[in-house]
This record gives C-alpha cells, sequence and structure tokens, in this order.
C-alpha cells in the first residue's frame, strides 16, 4: 500500500481559504481565473498563467487559445448582428401567423358559403359548449386532405410574407479533439469565462447535462403538445372569439391541431429552438454552446444530437466542442450512418477542426508531483481501510452535524436516497451508486448536493462489469465537473483500477442517465423513429454497439481525474468552486 500521510494535512487543504496556485497543465477551472469583473481573451488569460508559473507552456494548447481569442473578436459584431436578426425575425413571426389565421378564417367561410356545413339552429344541440365538454369525433378531412392544406397554406404563406429571414452568417467556432489530460477543457473554459458580456445567451454543458436536459425538454414540449389535452384547452382564444358559428370553429380548431400534430414529428428542431435561449428574456442576440466531452454513447444521442445540433448550427448558434475523438472517429460502429454522416458534414462546416497533439497527461503528471496522496486508499481491508474510516470521521466531526440519512431531489420528479449524509458531506458504496438503475441524474444530484463524496468498495473492473464500470465512469465525470472532492477505498491502485480487456456484453437503449417518467421512453421512440430505428428492435439490428474500445477510452479519462482530484491544488479549490459553498456566501 502507499504511504499514508497525515488526515490533518488534507483536511486543512481542503477548506483552505487561501486561493490555490495553478503549478499544472490541468484542467484548471473558475478557481485559477483573473478577476471576474474585467474577464480577459483566452490568449491573454493563458499568457499570464504561463508567466506566473502556473502553466507550463504547451504549443497546443497555445494554439487553440489563439484561434479562440480570433473567435472572440468575431462574436461582438455577430452579437450585434443577431440582435438585429431577432427583431427581423420577431416581426416576420408575427406578421406570419396574422396572416396564417386569415387563410384559416377565409378557407373556413368558403367552406360554409359551399353548404359543406348545415345550417346550425342557433337553439339547437350543437351550441359550441356542449361540442366542447362531449369531446365528440369532429367531420373534418381525412389524413390525406389535411396535408395538402396544411402544405398549401405554408406555400400561400410563403408568397404572402415570405420565407424565415436567414441569421448572418456566423463565425466559425471550434471543435477541439485530442487525448485524456491535455487541456482540452481548460482552454474552452478561458475562452467561455472571457465571453461573459458579449453573448446575451450562452450555455456550457457536460455531455451528460445536455442529454439530459434535451430529454427534459422533450418531456415538456409532449406534455405542452400531447393529444390527449381536453378539447376546451385545445381551442385557441382567438377561434372561440370569432363571430362564426359553431361548425366553423370546430373546423378551425381541427386544423390548430392538426398543425401541432406536425409539430410533435419533428420535435427536435422544436427542442433545439429552446435549448439555449431564455425565453422569459426580453432581449435577444446570439447564442454560444460551448459543448464538453463530445461523445456517441447510444443510437438515442446520436440521432437527437444530429438533430438537435444541426439545427443550432443552422440558426446561427456558434459551437465551441471538446471530444477525445476526431470527428470522423466519433461514430466507429457505424450507428444511423447517414444521419450522422449529415451532422458531421454540418459540423465541418460551421467548426474549425483543431487537435491537441500533446502526449503528456497534465493530471497525471501533476499527481505524481504531489507529495500527499491521502484520499484514495487501496488495497480494501487493512490499514487503509481503517484510515478511510478515520478520515470519514474526522471530516463528519468537523461539519458539526449529526449523520443521519437524507433523501435529495433527482431530475424529472424522482428523489434518492443517501444511506450516510452529513452537512454536504455523503457516504455510498459501490454498488449502492453503481450497482443499481441510476444513471447521470442521480449522479448530477449527488454532485450538487454533497461536496465531498465518500465511496466504499470499489472493486477493480473489467468488459465483465461494463455496466457498473459505465456508471462508476459516468459518476467520476458528474463528481469533477461539479468540483467534489472524492475520498475512495478501492481493491486496486487507480492505474490498475480500469483492467478494461475481457469480453463482455454492453447494450442498454435507455442508458443510464435516462431513468424517467413512462412517458419519457415514448419520446425516445419518436426520436429514434426520425432515424428509422425501432426501439424495441434496436438490440437485434445492432450487432456490436460498443466494441470496448469506447469504454478503454472512457477509463483512460477516469484515471486522468481520479488522479487529479488527489491533489492538494484540487482539493483547495473546492471550497472556492461547488455550489455548496458558494450557497453559504453572504449576499
Amino acid at each position: 500500500m502507499r504511504k499514508v500521510s497525515q488526515i490533518s494535512g488534507i483536511l486543512r487543504l481542503g477548506f483552505s481559504q487561501r486561493r490555490p496556485s495553478c503549478g499544472y497543465n490541468l484542467f484548471i477551472r473558475s478557481y485559477c481565473g483573473s478577476d471576474p469583473s474585467k474577464p480577459s481573451g483566452p490568449l491573454a488569460h493563458y499568457s499570464k498563467l504561463v508567466q506566473q508559473g502556473r502553466l507550463r507552456h504547451d504549443p497546443y494548447q497555445e494554439k487553440v487559445a489563439v484561434a479562440l481569442e480570433n473567435l472572440l473578436g468575431r462574436l461582438e459584431q455577430f452579437e450585434k448582428d443577431m440582435e438585429e436578426y431577432h427583431v427581423k425575425l420577431a416581426e416576420w413571426e408575427k406578421r406570419r401567423e396574422e396572416e396564417r389565421r386569415r387563410l384559416l378564417v377565409e378557407e373556413a367561410e368558403k367552406k360554409q358559403e359551399d353548404g359543406m356545413w348545415a345550417s346550425v339552429n342557433k337553439q339547437g344541440k350543437m351550441l359550441l359548449g356542449r361540442w366542447v365538454l362531449g369531446r365528440r369525433q369532429m367531420n373534418v378531412e381525412p389524413g390525406v386532405g389535411k396535408w395538402v392544406s396544411y402544405l398549401n397554406r405554408e406555400r400561400r404563406l410563403d408568397s404572402l410574407v415570405g420565407s424565415r429571414p436567414s441569421p448572418p452568417s456566423a463565425p466559425k467556432g471550434l471543435y477541439i479533439y485530442g487525448n485524456v489530460g491535455t487541456g482540452k477543457t481548460m482552454v474552452m473554459d478561458m475562452f467561455y469565462g472571457a465571453t461573459d458580456g458579449i453573448i446575451k445567451h450562452r450555455q456550457r454543458f457536460h455531455f451528460h447535462k445536455a442529454m439530459l436536459k434535451i430529454n427534459e425538454q422533450m418531456h415538456k414540449f409532449w406534455e405542452e403538445n400531447k393529444a390527449e389535452k381536453t378539447l376546451q384547452t385545445s381551442i385557441s382564444s382567438w377561434i372561440l372569439n370569432l363571430p362564426v358559428d359553431t361548425k366553423v370553429k370546430e373546423w378551425l380548431a381541427a386544423e390548430e391541431r392538426y398543425k401541432q400534430e406536425i409539430q410533435m414529428k419533428h420535435i427536435l428542431p422544436a427542442v433545439a429552438d429552446k435549448f439555449l435561449v431564455n425565453q422569459q428574456a426580453s432581449e435577444k442576440g446570439a447564442s454560444l454552446l460551448c459543448f464538453d466531452e463530445i461523445q456517441t454513447v447510444d443510437v438515442f444521442a446520436i440521432v437527437a444530437l444530429s438533430g438537435i445540433m444541426s439545427r443550432l448550427l443552422t440558426t446561427g448558434t456558434v459551437l465551441v466542442a471538446t471530444s477525445n475523438r476526431a470527428p470522423r472517429d466519433l461514430n466507429q460502429d457505424g450507428m444511423q450512418k447517414e444521419i450522422f454522416d449529415k451532422f458531421i458534414t454540418k459540423l465541418e462546416k460551421h467548426c474549425e477542426i483543431i487537435p491537441i497533439g500533446s502526449e503528456v497527461d497534465y493530471r497525471r503528471l501533476a499527481a505524481e508531483k504531489s507529495v500527499e496522496k491521502v484520499h484514495y486508499f487501496w488495497p480494501s481491508g487493512g490499514t487503509a481501510l481503517q484510515e478511510f474510516e478515520k478520515m470519514w470521521t474526522q471530516i463528519t466531526d468537523q461539519s458539526g452535524g449529526k449523520i443521519t440519512s437524507a433523501i435529495i431531489p433527482v431530475m424529472f420528479g424522482r428523489v434518492m436516497k443517501v444511506p450516510e449524509s452529513c452537512n454536504g458531506v455523503g457516504r455510498f458504496t459501490f454498488e449502492y451508486l453503481c450497482g443499481r438503475p441510476v444513471g447521470a441524474a442521480d449522479y448530477i444530484a449527488v454532485a450538487e448536493n454533497y461536496h465531498t463524496v465518500f465511496i466504499s468498495d470499489i472493486p477493480v473492473m473489467s468488459m465483465k462489469i461494463r455496466d457498473k464500470a459505465r456508471r462508476f465512469i459516468t459518476l467520476v465525470d458528474e463528481l469533477y465537473n461539479h468540483h467534489c472532492r472524492l475520498v475512495c477505498s478501492a481493491e486496486a491502485s487507480i492505474d490498475e483500477l480500469f483492467q478494461g480487456t475481457e469480453e463482455g456484453t454492453l447494450f442498454d437503449l435507455e442508458s443510464f442517465q435516462f431513468e424517467t417518467e413512462t412517458e419519457d421512453s415514448r419520446l425516445r421512440r419518436d426520436v429514434l423513429a426520425e432515424g428509422s430505428v425501432s426501439a424495441a428492435g434496436a438490440p437485434s439490428s445492432i450487432v456490436s454497439m460498443l466494441s470496448g474500445e469506447e469504454e478503454i477510452f472512457a477509463f483512460a479519462r477516469a484515471a486522468s481525474r481520479l488522479m487529479e482530484m488527489q491533489t492538494p491544488m484540487y482539493i483547495e479549490g473546492v471550497r472556492l468552486s461547488h455550489a455548496y459553498f458558494q450557497h453559504q456566501k453572504p449576499q
């Protein structure tokens, strides 16, 4: 067993108030930033950290920083152009909706004049109120006829109002790829920080959080537009207030519902349109998406990401993304190849592809230079387990609270029980977190609620238990992304924890990050249908979902992050970066 240093030292490090020094090229995030009130450009920020000795100069990182600096300069004018575009778009949408309603009323009146509907006795049984409450089947055009009418109406609107305004030409974004620990996220986050005050609508997502948001938005869209809504709520107020008879209103309401059905068949563009922009914001401008760790884990991810990202790029969103793979290497198993190839072609058109070619894993380098490695205890049992238990006792005693079980909220209305909880410190076993059907939503909830997480009984992982291994990798990703402190009791060292060579099987279309309500599985089937994939038939139609290479990539990333999470530099940043402590700051 490696040397276990005194626990008091790490306790002082973990809750120190002083700002940490960034000694090596780690994925250094907000706790190594400059004055947040005056964000500098990514190149200036990077050069300053190198001059101060906080980073070791890396020509590949510098090249990316230069490209991001150039992009930042182009974004200021693009923001002004997008503000003007959104004004034109709002005017066009308003006029088009007004014309659409006028055309609908003209069509309805013509049908009435042609005697399509019998006149209705004003005091008869066909009053609108009775129609609403009765929810009877309406006499409407067959499906094909409605589709033809809908298309003809859309063409007339194009001739009357004109086509949708085109967004201004967006500056090319960046797609940054390279090995684990080479600084991709670091330079992207420097750029993201520098855009504060320049871009109104900007978001930074890790892959897991982005997929959860997509699923959440799909669920919300379904709830707002599902066919089972009562007829009373489906009739727009503008129809109810028209001075026409009941039959005309019935036909107009049916046409409105048909438009909603068409929208439901194109759910991904609708979700994309609400993915970044705050709908409550009165000001509209450019949109920026910083996307960390783009990957393809299943068919749903490929279809959903392809549809949503293509829409965002087409409508003027600037994308800055990181990945371990070049774009053309993301989908090596060939899942939904036609859909994915179209997306990659669009990605290459809208983004400059830049590799970080360094072979140095700076996380591992910093960990090797750290003298104190005191919160990853191995092997299981003996002195290591005693020290693990001793650290749990000292940290919980220091927190000043009582150890109890707790219930924390999870996305989609679910909850998760925490076996042992004490003022921002939580304790779990490996089996509890990774041996059950939980996923990224649960791990995000843990990471948001606990600044320090203890995990015991971590086994050596191979392809034989790749489902548990992938859950553990997702867990490490989220704890790292939220800058949590992780204390582990494991069977082997970090380098030996992921064997990743033995045969195994994995196909879980629902994946680990999408444990939601029953309706959401229907949403996923709808999205898969856009890619001509049957959710029920997917396992038999895909011979090799994951060959093991994806897991090996993920294992390397997790090991690299576990290395960094041991370093005093990382631990010092917990108090400065974790949301638990941010919420405790005086307002």
